[in-house]
């Protein structure tokens, strides 16, 4: 496998190497049937459709961002307050159940639980007397973001292409044959929304109207209409009351546009029919080449930043459902390469500028009560979603959910105050389109009061990944309102020396020393977020400039938070007692946050606790739900174990149901919880990515983990804290033949890579010493970990590596090779 690189001096843009079309194809050579998770996902951020590919009967099943269950609503139990000295109280003194009962009766929520992410319908066409058909293939082309489905019948080769327009907010179908007035098929809209209304309009047009569902007390208002407008070549179009037919046409281009009242979480007074009709209105005239043109360059302007080569065999030349269900017994590098970009074809089609962050669906849903309502948990899977944004360069398609964390900060105010009496704005596990951050569920889960911590994180990592001091500001009050409310709610433990959060969890575990139930005073995950949303108020302000009274509080408050801990198994304890059951399997590792995504444990600057996750790793095991198989990934690749990451990038890319107790992957590759959550998609994308490239650990790390399977590649396009991007990078053999990195921002590139290298240019690469100065890599120190007297932790033996620094400036590329 070469890529001809020499690469050296990278004077061929990376779109030439690697990354070819028919390598980033999903095909199949049969249709979906009935069955949902075979059908290909289709989306602009705004609209969603899943394309069957039937021959007789064509669905496209439908999808719109906003149209949600119910209308602005808040959850919060004012009963709380009150309730909150004895619920701590009871956990104080071991009596766990008694709090949880407690915690149920007066913090839950006695109001909506939050409300669901519901489809639109379906566009139907259904074909007479096409039954007995011959070469069928469907496909998703994720390079264009573009379906088809063809097959023939009696000599005739019939084409569906279609597409969801990145630039006009619509979907397009084109339906074309080998032979001239051989279109003919009836369109229709189908809804599962009791209050709706299909009617066919003047001008070859079908709308169908609807209002979304009232759920748990809540009212229903959302209003939306999709409309769809046909135009054929030559051929004969008749209207029906609520269908339209073609027959003997050359060609048939159907686009449909969605839209709905919703204007905001607090606002719904837009007017669907208006929009949807706006929408149409500017398409409808447009040449189907000039509306494909537009799509691909748009798509392609994200799509094609990164680009990654593992290389190929004779396997991946199957369809995509036969290469699933080999994956785990034969060499097929590329499909790696097909799942990785797969994701991040998911995060452009489900996320987008101005429109919902990708809930737990991203954008396809086609039950009224989906799993979970489809909703935002926020306990992990939302934040999940957006691990690759940063990572794969898709930094723009950030900000649907950097948009909701500041609508949380303002729905989560109300939440504090009445809930808690604190300063500030806090969210517990779970948010919807309405940004309730009331408790839900039950205690069990509910309880937990992570979820401003943790999403305030990602506009943190926002601005370290892009540098950008203006969103910084914009950004200071959401980050010091998060802090706030943990100066207030923290409480001192009776028992330890320690501030706690009390009511508190570890999301959705429970140790039976606690009877299982899971609350708890001072998890390890608690007290890991706390001290990451103190420190990055205290790093924003240092940036900013803007130093206060406020900071000097929140490092004395650091300072009395628990240390992590290492407990008798060796593992890092998940609770501040050592409860831990070295038999416990179960999906959430929450206390891990400090490997990943945080940056708390590092095999440099704390190894035992390195250690100690690791070990924690191994007592969990591999197989699980996806998504936390995804999660699992990730952490492997910190672990700088790039074989056991690709075993559980196997264990993922096994077909659902075979992975005793745990998830895999649907036929369309959807991730399986089961069912479908999108979550593990985005987590092992990001896996793969970290698998390449890490830059959380004071260095812009190359190639940590490279698996045997994986030990030659090229991969471009991948980015790097600090303004870092790597525009190409090459490797034979696990080690690093030649890289050329971007500095988007300057200031001091520290490399650590796994052999020595040399650079190619005016400049000086020296062994790197002492801390890095470069701003964008700082950490504040973690405290010394307890350690069991019946611990035996050792530290781990890492792969050895070079460490080299070169002060580099804005805008300039840097190039370096293996050392000779």
């Amino acid at each position: 496998m070469k890529w001809s690189f020499y690469l050296i001096f990278f004077c061929i843009p990376i779109s030439f190497f690697g990354q070819h079309s028919d390598d980033l194809k999903l095909w199949y050579d049969e249709p979906s049937g009935d069955t949902w998770e075979n059908a290909l996902p289709l989306g602009n951020g705004r609209l969603g459709a899943m394309v069957y590919g039937n021959v007789d009967t064509e669905i496209f099943q439908l999808n719109e961002h906003t149209v949600w269950s119910g209308s602005p609503n808040r959850n919060d139990n004012t009963n709380a307050l009150e309730a909150l000295p004895k619920v701590r109280e009871l956990i104080f003194n071991g009596k766990y159940k008694a709090a949880e009962k407690l915690a149920n009766d007066k913090i839950i929520t006695k109001k909506s639980h939050g409300q669901m992410f519901q489809p639109v319908g379906n566009l139907e066409l259904s074909f007479p007397n096409h039954t007995d058909y011959q070469d069928y293939c469907r496909e998703l082309d994720i390079s264009n973001a573009i379906s088809k489905t063809s097959y023939k019948i009696n000599g005739v080769t019939f084409t569906r292409e279609s597409f969801v327009s990145l630039t006009d907010r619509l979907l397009v179908i084109r339906l074309t044959a080998s032979k001239p007035g051989k279109i003919d098929f009836t369109a229709n809209f189908t809804t599962p929304h009791a209050n709706s209304r299909i009617e066919t309009k003047p001008g070859n047009q079908i709308s169908l109207w609807g209002r979304t569902s009232d759920h748990e007390g809540i009212e229903g208002k959302v209003e939306f209409n999709a409309l769809m407008g046909l135009k054929a070549q030559n051929g004969r179009i008749t209207q029906a009351d609520t269908s339209i037919t073609v027959e003997h046409a050359d060609e048939a281009i159907l686009m449909v546009s969605i839209a709905s009242n919703f204007n905001s979480y607090q606002d719904l007074s837009g007017d669907e029919v208006l929009r949807a009709r706006g929408f149409l209105d500017a398409g409808i005239d447009k040449d189907y080449e000039v509306l494909i043109s537009d799509h691909i360059k748009r798509y392609q302007e994200l799509f094609n930043r990164v680009v990654l080569d593992f290389g190929e065999t004779e396997a991946s030349k199957r369809p995509t459902d036969e290469r699933l269900a080999n994956f785990r017994n034969t060499q097929d590098p590329s499909f790696v390469t097909l799942y990785f970009q797969y994701g991040r074809y998911l995060l452009i089609s489900s996320s987008q500028p101005g429109g919902q962050p990708a809930n737990l669906q991203g954008i396809w849903n086609q039950s009224m009560n989906p799993a979970w309502d489809s909703k935002y948990t926020i306990n992990i899977n939302a934040e999940m979603n957006y691990w690759p944004a940063e990572r794969t360069n898709l930094s723009e398609l950030h900000e649907p959910f950097l948009k909701m964390v500041k609508e949380l900060s303002e729905t989560g105010q109300e939440t504090a105050k009445t809930m808690y009496g604190t300063r500030g704005w806090m969210a517990h596990h779970n948010t919807d389109i309405w940004r309730i951050t009331g408790p839900i569920d039950g205690a069990f889960w509910g309880i937990w009061n992570g979820g401003g911590a943790w999403t305030s994180q990602h506009l943190w990592e926002h601005y370290l990944y892009t540098g950008d001091t203006t969103f910084l500001k914009t950004s200071l009050p959401i980050f010091k309102g998060a802090a706030e409310f943990y100066a207030d709610f923290l409480v001192q433990h009776p028992k330890y020396p320690y501030l706690v959060i009390a009511p508190g969890n570890s999301p959705e575990n429970a140790p039976e020393a606690h009877q299982g139930s899971s609350i708890t005073a001072g998890s390890t995950m608690d007290n890991q977020l706390v001290f990451d949303v103190f420190n990055t108020y205290i790093q924003a302000t240092e940036v900013l400039g803007k130093e206060s009274a406020f900071v000097d509080s929140l490092k004395v408050l650091r300072s009395k938070l628990p240390p992590m801990q290492i407990g008798k198994h060796n593992q890092l304890q998940e609770w501040l007692d050592d409860v831990d059951s070295p038999e416990d399997n179960h999906r959430h590792i929450s206390h891990l946050y400090g490997l990943f995504p945080s940056n708390q444990i590092s095999p440099y600057r704390t190894p035992k606790l390195f250690a100690a996750a690791r070990n924690t790793l191994l007592q969990r095991g591999d197989i699980s739900t996806g998504w936390s198989m995804g999660w699992k990934v990730n952490w492997w690749a910190k672990m700088q174990d790039g074989n056991h990451a690709y075993k559980l990038i196997i264990d993922q890319l096994t077909p659902v149901g075979i992975n005793r107790g745990g998830g895999g992957t649907y036929n369309n590759l959807f991730d399986a919880h089961p069912p479908f959550q999108i979550d593990g998609n985005f987590g092992c994308t990001a896996g793969i990515a970290e698998m390449l490239l890490q830059s959380s650990d004071g260095s812009v790390h190359l190639l940590p983990a490279v698996p045997d399977a994986l030990d030659a590649g090229y991969v471009g396009g991948l980015r790097a804290r600090g303004g870092f991007e790597v525009v190409a990078m090459e490797w034979e053999n696990k080690k690093l033949v030649a890289t050329s990195i971007k500095s988007n921002l300057g200031g001091n590139l520290r490399l650590r890579v796994p052999n020595k290298i040399e650079y190619i240019g005016t400049g000086k690469l020296k062994i790197a010493e002492g801390e890095n100065p470069n701003k964008f890599f700082t950490f504040s120190k973690v405290a010394d970990p307890i350690i069991s007297e019946n611990s035996s932790i050792e530290e781990l033996i890492l792969p050895k590596t070079s460490l080299y620094d070169i002060e580099t400036e804005k805008g300039k590329i840097y190039t370096f090779s293996l050392k000779k």
